[in-house]
């Protein structure tokens, strides 16, 4: 069977024609599909390499940010590692700081402790040779007295053979001579015998007080230490120096001004030295210039602020040394305000002596005396504690610091025995407050110690202060602070009160004070300064 197909051929314009069957065209299709299908493998072939290359393509990208990102990672790492072996660096550098400065802290409490020692040991041997001397001139004596009894009793030999010689008397007659000789000897002897018996009992009462004082001074021992006037503060550079002086020096004056002492800077490598006879204005400005050298930030209003937290500090402190002093001698929960004063005896000095160990020591040589004449120990122990408390108290009112202490112990309510043994363990003492006596001899055990106490140093504070009070009596005047050992003296006016010519005229009265109520030797420099500060604060 014949299909008619036709095909156009390319033999000129005319159609050809042909007559194709059925298995031709089966044919034809098997070859077109053959044909579609080697095209169809080519075809897939070819987008199979594509994606290929696409996906290499992606692969390599995502292998390239896979790199970039490690990259990132291991230098994210390597920083994170170097911030943490600086932060560990610094604070290995503190840990070694602080090291340090405790250990310079141990050093100087040693060379303290050795000092002491050394001191010592000193009165330890001239005490020694003191007792050999006195061994020896008894030894001596006793040797003498020997040698004139042996002499008395052959001269009594003597005389009883030249008497009977010469009185040729009989027995009996020489027997009733010498009764009656004797019997008037003996009257003589027996008022001698009760005389000496007398001075016995007296000299027993007074061994029998000295035994009780020497027992409890040998019971309680504490070391005593000279207060000084200067103090050092520790300084990282000879940098830190010129900050601590600021510019034109206006960082050192005003510290100056506001603490009240006296800053030596010198040529002394990484040390500062504060002088001031006051030991609490002292003691703020050591700890001021401590916190400013480790803030760093020094300049005037910040050393106004820092020096104002110390002092705030400092009270704090002050309650905190009286409350552990109280508890040391067994009194915990007294009146705050008698705390408060106890804490303030720390910083004061009786003839370079610290008032407060010499109240604790007081107090407790005060208890054993008591305890050894079967008296109230607590008692005794609580009046030798709070004898010398008007020393906190003496520049707030006149009067010595004995009726001072009185006073306040009385208002505070405190027993009659605490009260009379602060008013009179000085003078002025009975005999029926025994108390006041025990307290009185306790306090010249303290005080008569070998090396307890120097009297060049407490002469020195209050000339001190006697140049203070003098100008604080001037109208006007809000502080002064006498620095340089005396030879100066620093004084602040108030600018409500004053004006500039009358700042000038407090000075020069001040001046003719001095001239005319003070001996001094070579000058004494007053400067007078008044300024105005105006403080605002935005809100």
């Amino acid at each position: 069977m014949f299909l008619p197909v036709s095909i156009f051929g390319s033999m000129g314009d005319l159609p050809l024609p042909l007559a194709i069957s059925h298995e031709e065209v089966a044919t034809l299709g098997l070859l077109f599909f053959l044909a579609g299908s080697v095209l169809a493998f080519f075809v897939v072939r070819w987008i199979d390499r594509m994606r290929l290359a696409d996906a290499e393509t992606k692969t390599k990208d995502i292998l390239q940010k896979a790199e970039e990102e490690a990259k990132l990672t291991l230098q994210n790492a390597e920083i994170e590692i170097r911030q943490k072996e600086l932060a560990s660096k610094e604070k290995a550098e503190q840990e070694l700081r602080a090291l340090r400065e405790e250990l310079h802290e141990r050093e100087r409490t040693l060379n303290k402790r050795d000092d002491a020692i050394a001191i010592q040991q000193d009165q330890l041997k001239k005490q020694e040779r003191l007792n050999e001397t006195t061994q020896r001139k008894l030894s001596d004596r006793l040797q003498e007295v020997t040698n004139r009894t042996n002499e008395l009793e052959q001269l009594i030999q003597s005389e009883r053979q030249t008497l009977h010689q010469i009185s040729g008397l009989s027995k009996e007659e020489a027997t009733r001579m010498i009764l009656s000789e004797l019997e008037d000897s003996l009257q003589q002897e027996s008022g001698a015998i009760i005389a000496r018996h007398e001075k016995k009992m007296k000299e027993n009462c007074e061994d029998l007080s000295r035994e009780i004082l020497l027992s409890a001074l040998q019971r309680y021992s504490a070391a005593h230490t000279a207060e000084a006037t200067t103090s050092t503060v520790d300084i990282p550079s000879d940098e830190m120096k010129g900050r601590i002086i600021g510019r034109e020096g206006r960082n050192i004056r005003t510290f100056e001004s506001i603490t009240g002492v006296d800053v030596i800077i010198d040529d002394t490598p990484g040390v500062v030295i504060v002088s001031s006879f006051d030991t609490i204005r002292r003691e703020v400005a050591r700890l001021s210039l401590q916190k400013l050298i480790l803030d760093g930030r020094i300049h005037p209003s910040r050393i106004e602020e820092i020096v104002y937290q110390t002092q705030a500090q400092l009270e704090k402190n002050i309650q905190k040394i009286g409350e552990a002093a109280a508890l040391e001698v067994g009194f915990p929960g007294m009146h705050e305000r008698i705390i408060n004063l106890l804490g303030r005896l720390h910083y004061r000095t009786s003839y370079s002596q610290n008032v407060l160990r010499h109240s604790v020591e007081v107090a407790f040589l005060s208890g054993m005396i008591a305890e050894q004449m079967g008296l109230d120990e607590r008692l005794a122990r609580r009046c030798g504690l709070l004898h010398d408390i008007g020393k906190a108290a003496d520049h707030e009112a006149e009067g010595g610091h004995p009726k001072i202490g009185a006073e306040l112990l009385k208002r505070f309510g405190e027993s009659k025995e605490v009260v009379l043994a602060a008013l009179g363990h000085h003078d002025d003492f009975r005999a029926d407050h025994v108390y006041t006596s025990i307290v009185a001899a306790a306090d010249a055990a303290s005080a008569s110690r070998p090396g307890a106490r120097r009297e060049t140093l407490e002469r020195y504070i209050r000339r001190m202060e006697e140049l203070e009070t003098i100008a604080c009596k001037f109208k006007g005047v809000e502080q002064a602070f006498a620095i340089q050992a005396g030879r100066e003296l620093r004084v602040i006016v108030s600018s409500r009160e004053t004006t500039d010519e009358q700042a000038a005229k407090i000075c020069r009265d001040i001046v003719h004070a001095f001239e005319e109520q003070l001996s001094y030797p070579g000058e004494i420099k007053v400067t007078v300064t008044r300024e105005t500060r105006c403080v605002e604060v935005a809100k």
